[in-house]
């Protein structure tokens, strides 16, 4: 059976390196599923769930808030902005983040950059669906 080597780093640390069957991530324009011998590509990443399935082991979840992922046909790197493994995840917060969020947006007469508000709620929104997820399983 082929492998590819997997590595997702955030500025803070290693989350995730070893060999796996296949890893499945949120991508620019829709979910990417990568399977060795994939053919080369760099693209950018949404917030959401990288899902990794190691050889031999479940499947891990990671969190990603977005970033770059580079793919060769033995290897595939995910630089993120923020990872956070799966079993980290703090729904209550996540829930605290998008509440912010969703006020923020929605007080029209405060000074606030929308931008920086709507990218903060889709991370939060897709950290909920990060952890939904992992519940799910």
């Amino acid at each position: 059976m082929s492998t590819l080597h997997v590595d997702v780093v955030s500025a803070e640390e290693s989350i995730f390196e070893g060999e796996a069957e296949f890893v499945v991530l949120p991508g620019e324009s829709g979910e990417l599923g990568i399977f060795p011998q994939h053919t080369p590509l760099i693209t950018r990443i949404r917030p959401g769930a990288v899902r990794i399935k190691p050889v031999g082991k479940s499947e891990e979840l990671v969190f990603v808030a977005g970033g770059i992922l580079e793919v060769q046909p033995h290897r595939v790197t995910v630089l993120a902005d923020t990872a956070i493994r799966g079993h980290d995840l703090d729904e209550a917060k996540a829930e605290e983040a998008r509440k912010k969020a969703e006020e923020a947006l929605a007080n029209r007469s405060a000074d606030i950059d929308y931008a920086k508000a709507q990218a903060e709620l889709a991370e939060a929104m897709a950290q909920i669906q990060a952890i939904r997820k992992l519940r799910g399983k």
